[in-house]
């Protein structure tokens, strides 16, 4: 009420009706009156009455006043005006004694009507002082204890005459008790009617031992208290029930309870009595004083003891932090169930949590789908976070409480108005450390009117019991889906647990999705990802090319989604650290909700399935072994022999001097290769200079080396025998030389590279060559779970290699290869082996085959309802032989270093150089240095023997041998001379002898 108005009715109207009365008594019987011009009033009657008459006015203006002092007191304090009031009436009466005044019965009744018309206006005020206790990070119940008090004072009541609430708060530091007791004395010292706290176990005490010694009401959004405390009303619900009655639907028999305030302990016994009657296997554990360190301790313990379900019951900031050691040990994944005990699951931050896989379950307070809380949200999305901190965020159950417990209060109090009751108080309630202890008055009424109040708030129906605990609530049950909270169920004393018919999501339902933009995490590895040339010039998807931006391109094409590609900032695959458990790279963005799909060359491992899903692979590689490419041998002096084996060579030379020798015995034998004719006629019987025999042994070795090399000879087998040899050494050649020829052009035409290693065998067995891996990675994996012998010397080696064998990053692997002049091996898939391959310049190669087989998948969160589009997408594309195509494009056809790997230089590689044909040189001119060296062993030995014979000096006989080598002739005039020598007779025939190759003649004596 405004306070003019209250002065009018406080003041104005007793006094105008006093004063009707006044003049209606002191008109004359005939109501005809009389003025003189004085400021007197003729009744025409006695001197006693006049005298009467004239304590009247005093009396009116003795009354006026008072009243004039009243209405001042109601405007400055209400609470104080009653009293006055009747200390005011006390004193006129004490007037009219002293002057033996007799009053009627009229102005009696005028004077009660005037007086107690202001007490009656007065027993309730229009400004109820509460008081206001906030601890600690409550800002945002603070807020909404401020949006309640306002939107009451504002709103419009046309029923009844309102009331203001005028709060009084404090802000109190729970652990020092010095500082509740001053705050609390305060609140009560400024003449509350009521109290609204918040408390925590360090405070609870203190807070309702002082409410219930000086009767002062606190509603209180806390936790509820186990002892029985008559002026505590308990906003907050029990959860006790609501939490049994999921243990059993669930058919829990054992889990862990987490809990950290003496609410956890008071549930906790509550679990207890029930595990004694069902045999359960309760690991309890207080975590009030664990910092990060231990929560990450206590859950690999409890991991290692195979414990996958667990009760929390944690305060709202301890619980997010547990929450978040959950995730970072990789607690968060299919096969854990939790369950939060607190009433504020839509609260909870559990974005990491939706596609990790765990099973995670609450409860729900406030239902959002309420008119009323909607209507609220409205005109708290309004508020100016710099004024009302805590607004940016929807309230919490606990805010939404603190709004109900302001409406408690003033509905208590409008009931209070209705019944009339006093509840005034002094401005100066007392002291409230007074022993002994002074309680108000009304203190009782206010408790009992507060308890009988029953309404719907945001918290749904809030009434009390008269311990003053909340009954007749609903809470909702929620369970955590891959696309946020969804409610299951709800719980309420009559009906206890009712589960609800959930709809799930077809398994290749994307409802939803189509409306939003999907992000797609990846990684810059080429060719799969790559920024464009002028790449600056290109906005989102459009800067990026490559193998996997095609592959996400054609996969949205059939979902039917928009998608937003984005790198992942630390560069990596994804693997979990040893120590922390805290999972990196694309793989972590995908456990923690940063990423809806991952297109990239992300292996397929066992590890990673635990937390994620992968599609069909849409690539089959293995882990290969990358070298620097060694330099190009130069072929040897003899690189003609290479085209047959050293063991066909002597092989050949075998042959050759086995053929000789048969074709030899074969000639002698058959006697179809002796010239044995008789001299023909007419001749002097001089023998014929045909030897009688043409295949001797140098003759035989003549024919074959000519058949070899395909030249021919001056004579040919005539007996059959001797033919047969020919024909199959012929046939024999011909196949060898055929042979020999087809090869030829490629060994003198091909450069061999000779490789250090050609598999992980020749890794593992030397030394001098380090290899490593990615740094983080499945090929890292692969190693350290291999159980392989080979594999385990290898990792046993790259762990403990100094300086680290591993690299950051594929670009870094290959640099390093590049760099180490061949002492360097990277350990990385085949794929990537391959396209490095092909890329300038030119410098690496792949050797050996792949250590396993594996393949490359699209990932989802685990639960995705992406995840079956996704995976037929890609069987669809590799039906259509689209992954193919893409291959093709990005590994081959944009090649820069040709099918031989050599680019430009394989043009010029296939001329021969000298180097390729120096062997034929050089036996070229050694078979001419040969000749020349038996010619001058022939020279000398003819030269010799001439001396002997024609018994000239040596000097004289080469001298001869000499010039007839240059001139012809070794006489005058160019004639050749025969020395002197006399004629010997024959007697008989001439005896010929036939050596082999040669006829030698000598005549007898």
């Amino acid at each position: 009420m405004h306070p003019l108005f209250r002065l009018l009715l406080l003041f104005c109207l007793p006094s105008l009706l006093f004063l009707v009365v006044l003049c209606a008594k002191s008109l004359p019987p005939d109501g005809r009156t009389q003025f003189d011009g004085t400021t007197e009033w003729h009744c025409g009657r006695d001197h006693r009455k006049t005298q009467q008459t004239w304590m009247f006015n005093r009396l009116w203006i003795l009354f006026f006043l008072s009243n004039v002092f009243i209405s001042l007191v109601f405007l400055c304090d209400a609470a104080l005006a009653p009293g006055v009031l009747i200390k005011a009436a006390r004193c006129l009466s004490s007037v009219y004694n002293r002057n033996k005044m007799r009053i009627s019965s009229r102005l009696w009744i005028l004077l009660m009507f005037s007086g107690f018309g202001g007490l009656t206006m007065g027993a309730f005020p229009s400004s109820v002082q509460i008081g206001g206790l906030f601890i600690r990070n409550t800002d945002q119940e603070y807020t909404a204890f401020r949006l309640a008090i306002f939107l009451h004072n504002t709103s419009p009541n046309a029923s009844e005459a309102p009331f203001n609430l005028v709060p009084h708060v404090d802000n109190i530091e729970t652990a020092n008790s010095f500082a509740v007791t001053n705050a609390f004395c305060s609140q009560y010292s400024r003449g509350v009617f009521a109290i609204f706290g918040l408390y925590d176990k360090r405070s609870v005490h203190t807070l309702t031992s002082f409410c219930s010694a000086l009767h002062i009401s606190l509603i209180t959004p806390s936790f509820p208290t186990e002892g029985e405390s008559q002026f505590t009303l308990q906003l907050r619900p029990p959860i006790r029930g609501a939490l049994l009655s999921l243990l059993d639907h669930y058919d829990w028999n054992k889990f862990v309870f987490l809990y950290d305030t003496d609410r956890g302990y008071a549930i906790l016994q509550a679990i207890m009595e029930k595990a004694g009657q069902n045999n359960w296997q309760i690991s309890a554990i207080c975590v009030e004083s664990f910092n990060d360190a231990n929560y990450r301790r206590l859950l690999e313990d409890l991991d290692r003891r195979q414990e996958k379900k667990f009760v929390i019951d944690l305060e709202a900031e301890r619980l997010q932090n547990m929450l978040e050691q959950i995730v970072s040990v990789g607690k968060h994944v299919k096969g854990y169930h939790y369950i939060m005990a607190n009433l504020g699951f839509k609260d909870i931050n559990l974005e990491r949590f939706m596609h990790g896989g765990a099973n995670v379950t609450g409860f729900q307070l406030v239902d959002f789908s309420n008119p009323m809380v909607i209507k609220l949200m409205q005109r708290w999305n309004k508020l100016d976070q710099r004024e009302y901190p805590g607004s940016d965020a929807p309230p919490k159950y606990t805010s939404a409480l603190t709004y109900d417990g302001v409406m408690v209060m003033a509905e208590a109090f409008r009931n209070l108005r209705r019944q009339k009751v006093d509840i005034s108080r002094r401005g100066n309630a007392g002291d409230c450390l007074a022993n002994p202890a002074a309680p108000w008055n009304q203190g009782i009424d206010m408790e009992r009117t507060l308890k009988q109040v029953r309404l719907q708030g945001l918290t749904g129906n809030v009434q009390f019991d008269h311990y003053g605990r909340r009954v007749n609530y609903t809470m909702d049950v929620f369970e955590l889906k891959n696309n946020g909270p969804r409610r299951i169920g709800y719980w309420n004393d009559a009906d206890k647990l009712v589960l609800i018919q959930d709809s799930p999501l077809l398994p290749n339902d994307t409802t939803g999705i189509e409306n939003r933009t999907v992000i797609v995490t990846t990684i810059m590895e080429g060719p799969y990802v790559m920024l464009k040339k002028n790449w600056e010039m290109y906005e989102g998807n459009d800067q990026y090319e490559g193998y996997c931006v095609d592959l996400a391109s054609e996969i949205a094409k059939h979902i039917g989604i928009k998608y937003k590609i984005s790198i992942v900032p630390d560069g990596k695959y994804g693997a979990r650290d040893p120590e922390t458990k805290i999972w990196n790279g694309m793989v972590g963005e995908l456990v923690y909700g940063k990423a809806e799909i991952a297109v990239a060359p992300l292996t397929i491992t066992l590890v990673r399935e635990e937390v994620i899903d992968f599609s069909k692979p849409f690539m089959s590689l293995g882990i290969s072994i990358m070298i620097k490419k060694p330099q190009k041998s130069k072929p040897g002096v003899f690189s003609f022999l290479d085209p047959l084996a050293y063991e066909i060579w002597m092989c050949i030379v075998f042959a050759y001097i086995g053929v000789s020798v048969v074709l030899f015995l074969v000639s002698r034998f058959s006697p179809y290769e002796w010239h044995t004719e008789e001299p023909e006629e007419g001749t002097d019987g001089q023998p014929s200079d045909q030897p009688p025999n043409e295949f001797g042994i140098f003759n035989s070795l003549w024919f074959s080396l000519g058949a070899f090399m395909q030249q021919g000879c001056d004579i040919s087998p005539r007996s059959l025998s001797g033919r047969i040899v020919g024909g199959v050494w012929w046939f024999f050649t011909l196949i060898i030389i055929s042979s020999y020829t087809a090869n030829l052009a490629a060994f003198l035409t091909v450069e061999r590279m000779v490789s250090p290693i050609e598999s992980a065998e020749d890794l593992a067995k030397q030394t001098d060559i380090a290899y490593g891996t990615l740094d983080s990675g499945s090929t890292k994996e692969f190693f350290r779970r291999s159980k392989i012998a080979v594999y385990e010397k290898m990792w046993g080696y790259m762990k403990s290699a100094e300086p680290t064998v591993f690299t950051k990053t594929t670009a870094e692997g290959v640099a390093r290869v590049r760099k180490s002049k061949g002492k360097y091996a990277f350990l990385l898939e085949s794929t990537m082996n391959e396209y490095t391959e092909q890329r300038k310049p030119c410098d690496t190669m792949k050797v050996g085959g792949n250590l396993d087989s594996k393949g490359y998948g699209v990932a989802t969160p685990k639960g995705s309802q992406l995840r079956s589009a996704v995976n037929l997408a890609v069987l669809k594309l590799n039906e259509q032989g689209l992954l193919d195509k893409l291959k093709n494009k990005w590994w081959y056809d944009k090649g820069e270093c040709g099918s031989g790997g050599g680019g430009e230089k394989d043009k010029s590689s296939q001329a021969l150089s000298l180097s390729n044909v120096a062997g034929v040189f050089y036996i070229l001119v050694g078979g001419l240095g040969l000749a020349m060296l038996v010619a001058l062993i022939e020279f000398c030995y003819k030269s010799r023997n001439e001396a002997k014979r024609m018994k000239l000096t040596f000097t004289e006989a080469m001298r001869n041998k000499a010039r007839l080598s240059i001139t012809g002739s070794v006489g005058e005039n160019g004639r050749v001379l025969t020395p002197d020598c006399p004629k010997a007779v024959h007697t008989g025939p001439p005896i010929r002898q036939s050596s082999g190759l040669a006829l030698v003649s000598s005549e007898l004596p």
